[in-house]
C-alpha cells in the first residue's frame, strides 16, 4: 500500500554483531547505551529518554555536525527481551509538528554465539516535506548499527 507524500514504504537494515543477544538488547534499552549509537556518523544526541516498555515513550534530539537538532518522538508498542522490540517514531519539524511516523521492528537472533539483527521500518505516515529525510533512512539506519556494533563489541 502507497503512504501518501512518500516514495519510501519500507526499509530493512541488518546486521550480525559478534556480541550476545543479551548484550544487544542491552544497547536497544538502555539510555546510556542508545544515546552512544542511534543517528548517523558524526551525530550525538544531547537527549535520549527511553522507556522500553509497551506503552513508554522513546524521546531522542539528534544534533548533526552542523549543530541543527533533530528531535524524535514514539512509543514502544512491543519489547519482548531479548528477541523483539517494536516501537513507533515520529521526526518533528521546527515548529513541533510531525513529519511522518515510521513503525519499527527488531528482531535478535542468536546464531554461534553472535547476534543478527534486523531492522524493519514501515512507513506509516509522511507530510509533504518528508520525503527529503525518508530518502536518507536506510543510510541512516545502515550508519546507526555501525556504531551500534562498536558499542555492543
Amino acid at each position: 500500500m502507497a503512504v501518501p507524500n512518500s516514495s519510501i514504504e519500507e526499509v530493512v537494515v541488518e546486521r550480525t554483531f559478534d556480541a550476545s543477544r543479551e548484550r544487544v538488547f542491552k544497547a536497544w534499552t538502555d539510555p546510556k547505551l542508545v544515546q552512544r549509537w542511534w543517528g548517523p556518523h558524526d551525530f550525538t544526541n544531547p537527549v535520549c529518554e527511553i522507556d522500553a516498555r509497551p506503552g513508554g515513550a522513546i524521546r531522542v534530539h539528534m544534533q548533526g555536525p552542523d549543530g541543527t537538532i533533530y528531535p524524535m518522538t514514539g512509543i514502544y508498542k512491543e519489547v519482548v527481551e531479548p528477541e523483539r522490540i517494536v516501537f513507533t517514531t515520529t521526526p518533528l519539524d521546527d515548529k513541533g509538528k510531525p513529519l511522518f511516523e515510521v513503525l519499527t521492528t527488531v528482531t535478535f537472533v542468536e546464531r554461534a554465539g553472535k547476534t543478527h539483527v534486523s531492522v524493519h521500518n514501515r512507513v506509516l505516515s509522511a507530510t509533504a516535506g518528508a520525503d527529503m529525510y525518508l530518502q536518507g533512512m536506510e543510510a541512516g539506519w545502515s550508519q546507526s548499527l555501525d556504531r551500534l556494533g562498536e558499542v555492543v563489541t
